[in-house]
């Protein structure tokens, strides 16, 4: 039962009104196919953006703490928080952190876990050459793939390790750019 304690509690934890966690609660119940209070997977990959997305599945993924196969709206009011625009994270703090979920190196962690599928906290080769091929289909050649990759490995690598740590990461990724990882998913009202 979604109530207003439930709803107050939200808008203390995330930078939402009233009127919009209402709405997103409306948007995860329309996606709530088995109509059990938690989505799965599957009603994720029914959202038409996220089919299409060539990192869709990565992104639902994200939704997903490991070993879960259900996420309650709690946890995707969460993982939605890191999409929010920076400026809003005064409001927006991880409870476990003190860091806001909308932060830059937040937002650069979520980002750093989209290409290291493996959790070992290092972007391997192998790794950043899936992405690319989701990212660009047969449009380069494997040669031309492998040549960005090790590229970017190269640059990005600053203990020589062949691989790129979050700590690497986060110095090759432009401050302009983490803006680029918001998205504003409700105007407020």
């Amino acid at each position: 039962m979604f109530t207003v304690l439930n709803q107050t509690l939200l808008c203390l934890c995330f930078p939402v009104s009233h009127s919009q966690i209402t709405r997103l609660y409306s948007r995860f119940h329309s996606l709530d196919k088995g109509e059990n209070g938690a989505l799965s997977r599957e009603d994720f990959q029914r959202i038409p953006e996220l089919a299409i997305n060539p990192l869709g599945d990565r992104i639902i993924n994200a939704f997903f703490p490991e070993g879960e196969d259900q996420v309650n709206f709690r946890g995707f009011m969460r993982t939605l928080a890191h999409f929010r625009p920076v400026e809003d994270n005064e409001k927006n703090k991880d409870p476990t952190s003190g860091e806001p979920l909308n932060s830059r190196a937040n937002k650069l962690l979520f980002a750093f876990r989209l290409y290291d599928l493996d959790r070992d906290d290092k972007i391997s080769r192998d790794e950043l050459l899936q992405v690319l091929r989701m990212m660009v289909g047969v449009n380069i050649s494997d040669e031309q793939l492998g040549s960005i990759a090790d590229r970017t490995i190269q640059e990005a690598d600053t203990n020589g390790d062949m691989s790129i740590s979050f700590s690497e990461f986060t110095k090759v990724i432009p401050r302009k750019a983490v803006r680029k990882f918001s998205i504003t998913f409700l105007p407020n009202h």
